[in-house]
């Protein structure tokens, strides 16, 4: 053996493990695939569906999954965001252990999360301006809410677990603090003027956390009329949905940021599906305990503590049975369609934004649509949508046999 030659069996997978072409955690593919497949299915329309069959109970069931929870509670589409969110936290470790292995140096590694964490902001103002005069100037978008809080969450990610579990605990109380003193209205306060609707209005405690009169409300009524609006906001009028949810949102990335710990950890792999189950069923529990006991309501609008914790839960249960599925169990061939969809969430993202119509009009005018009204004009939409995720799946699928994948 030559003493001035390496032997390429161990050339071959350090070099892989420096392009990023080591063996993937399947369960996260398949769960950013999920995740990312149930946003391009708004395009089945499905509440659309259901309000057309009145009296039927499956489609009605599948109509308020659909849909976002008005204000309290929970819903199949709620754990969307949740989901993204968290996973972006998972993939944290392995992101950095991998530029780390790639031999870049810390000021780069630092240098590429605030600039990634700038890129998801305005990606998220951009794709929220699509189709509109003007810049729509909000932080509201999955993306931003992301980005503003991707610098701490790099920065979480550098020190040890202690700290990381000290900050969601911190950002959990302090937020909810927050709304706690917060004054409630005044018995003149102007309910219709605020955009409140009666129903959605609190009562007791709870009432803190009321649409558009809770201080993360009152912060956008400065901050964001500090950037040029169509008009001067006074009120979200889209659900309540607030620039400060990135604290909050943030506290939803730790948790992701301490399970993909725990992955990359030696762990065996039983432990780990045990620490990520048993961990879901505290945080989902306390959630809905934090709800029913009238101490923190559980909104996805607003980005809860309680919020945090009963869909942080979902998320590591979640992640736990996919782990389980897998990567222990090695059960791998029935997620590839998910992992193709995964391993390009930023592309779905914005092809969710800015290509659903294009795709959808493109398919009328040269199929018509007697194809997709042959069970009536009921489930015409239903049948649309699916076609319209199947070009878009075969355009990922193109996608991932040429290896392009965008990257942030």
């Amino acid at each position: 053996m030559n003493a001035g030659r390496s032997d390429p069996r161990e050339i071959v997978p350090v070099a892989n493990q420096a392009l990023g072409l080591e063996s993937r955690v399947g369960s996260i593919d398949a769960y950013r695939g999920i995740v990312m497949l149930l946003m391009l299915s708004e395009a089945l329309d499905i509440p659309d569906v259901a309000s057309a069959v009145p009296g039927n109970g499956f489609w009605a069931f599948l109509g308020r999954q659909w849909s976002h929870s008005p204000w309290i509670g929970c819903s199949l589409f709620d754990l969307i965001q949740p989901g993204f969110s968290f996973l972006v936290g998972v993939a944290l470790p392995y992101s950095l252990a991998r530029r780390a292995i790639a031999g870049q140096p810390q000021w780069r590694r630092t240098l590429h999360a605030f600039w990634r964490a700038l890129v998801l902001i305005f990606l998220g103002i951009f794709l929220r301006s699509v189709g509109r005069s003007e810049t729509y100037w909000t932080f509201k978008d999955t993306l931003t809410q992301i980005g503003l809080g991707y610098g701490f969450l790099y920065l979480l990610a550098l020190r040890p677990i202690r700290i990381q579990w000290g900050a969601l605990a911190v950002i959990l109380v302090g937020y909810w603090l927050v709304f706690a003193l917060y004054p409630l209205p005044g018995p003149d306060f102007d309910w219709i003027k605020a955009g409140v609707n009666p129903s959605q209005q609190l009562a007791g405690f709870a009432g803190h956390w009321t649409e558009n009169t809770n201080p993360a409300w009152r912060f956008d009524l400065w901050f964001l009329n500090l950037f040029p609006q169509a008009h001067p906001w006074t009120h979200a009028e889209d659900g309540g949905y607030c620039t400060l949810s990135f604290i909050p949102t943030l506290g939803t990335m730790i948790l992701g940021l301490i399970a993909g710990g725990v992955l990359r950890s030696e762990r065996l792999p039983p432990g780990k599906v045990r620490w990520l189950a048993i961990a879901g069923v505290i945080s989902l529990t306390s959630g809905w305990l934090l709800g029913i006991m009238g101490i923190c309501p559980v909104v996805k609008r607003i980005w809860t503590p309680s919020w945090v914790l009963f869909s942080g839960g979902w998320s590591l249960l979640i992640l736990a049975a996919l782990y389980l599925i897998i990567d222990v169990l090695n059960w791998r061939a029935w997620a590839f369609p998910l992992k193709v969809v995964g391993m390009n969430s930023i592309a779905v993202y914005v092809m969710s934004w800015v290509c659903v119509g294009f795709i959808t009009d493109t398919l009328l005018c040269h199929l018509g649509h007697r194809l997709f009204d042959v069970f009536g004009r009921t489930y015409e939409p239903l049948l649309l949508g699916m076609a319209v995720m199947l070009v878009e799946w075969l355009v990922l699928w193109w996608m991932y046999w040429r290896r392009i994948f965008l990257r942030i």
